[in-house]
């Protein structure tokens, strides 16, 4: 009883201590790992992917990925900067590659790594649909979205160890725990902890591409043409992700709101 006691004391303790505040949203967010960890650690992963994978330079597609890239992470320092957050991305090391890779995806690394896959170029079609990527996986590192999961998975981890220390030794009951709080814990927290992660980076990334001069709603077309490649999807309840239906609708919800913002920094023609 005791030791329960003091674990729950110091899990209080760790929320309590390690946050972070989210500049976009004012939101505190969960750091049970520090940067000063992460990101030494994502630089080293990022250059090991980049030496094992084959890297698209020279051509138009590379060129416009990179020059999006600088265009938006522009933005996002005027945005930081005008709010407050000067010296915020002095830790970060931005950098944008084009992957010769079949696959529809690109993504970020905590500290400013982003990888773009060919495979995701055609659904893109035009600079404004690579700013829509960009922005959104910019704000993943931005929001800090990599060190928020380790942190969400470090605490599930630390339920299960609470719930197998509660119930003693009886390995029969520890088997049925395990099981029941592995679902439940996946499908109910972790699984809208992400799907939250991914609809915060697409409302940021807007306003990023807002910014950087981007029509925002080139973000909605992305997402129409992304729907339209077909291929089946497991319920939004059992994603990471939240739907493309679901993406959409916001997105044509946020626009106007992420013109405001970026008419703040005298940006009134948007690139659709």
């Amino acid at each position: 009883m005791k030791f329960k006691k003091t674990l729950s004391l110091l899990c209080v303790a760790a929320l309590l201590i390690a946050c972070n505040t989210n500049p976009f949203t004012g939101k505190k967010t969960l750091a049970l790992v520090p940067n000063s960890q992460i990101l030494p650690m994502a630089y080293q992963q990022y250059n090991q992917f980049l030496s094992e994978s084959k890297v698209v330079s020279g051509t138009q597609e590379a060129q416009m990925v990179k020059n999006v890239g600088q265009k938006i992470s522009a933005a996002a320092a005027r945005y930081l900067n005008a709010n407050g957050y000067t010296g915020y991305l002095n830790d970060y090391r931005w950098e944008y590659n084009l992957i010769q890779d079949e696959t529809k995806n690109a993504w970020a690394m905590p500290g400013g790594k982003i990888a773009f896959y060919t495979g995701i170029m055609p659904i893109a079609k035009n600079e404004a649909g690579v700013a829509a990527i960009m922005g959104h996986e910019v704000a993943h590192a931005l929001a800090n979205h990599g060190q928020q999961r380790m942190s969400a998975a470090q605490l599930q981890q630390l339920g299960a160890v609470a719930g197998n220390v509660a119930l003693g030794s009886d390995p029969k009951n520890q088997q049925i725990f395990n099981q029941a709080y592995g679902i439940t814990s996946q499908v109910g927290v972790m699984l809208p902890f992400n799907r939250s992660n991914e609809t915060e980076a697409d409302r940021i990334g807007l306003t990023l591409m807002a910014i950087a001069g981007y029509d925002p709603l080139a973000a909605a077309s992305l997402w129409e043409r992304m729907k339209q490649t077909g291929g089946g999807a497991p319920p939004e309840f059992l994603s990471t992700h939240p739907s493309s239906d679901t993406r959409i609708r916001n997105i044509r919800a946020w626009a106007d709101e992420a013109k405001m913002e970026a008419r703040k920094y005298g940006v009134t023609n948007f690139q659709g």
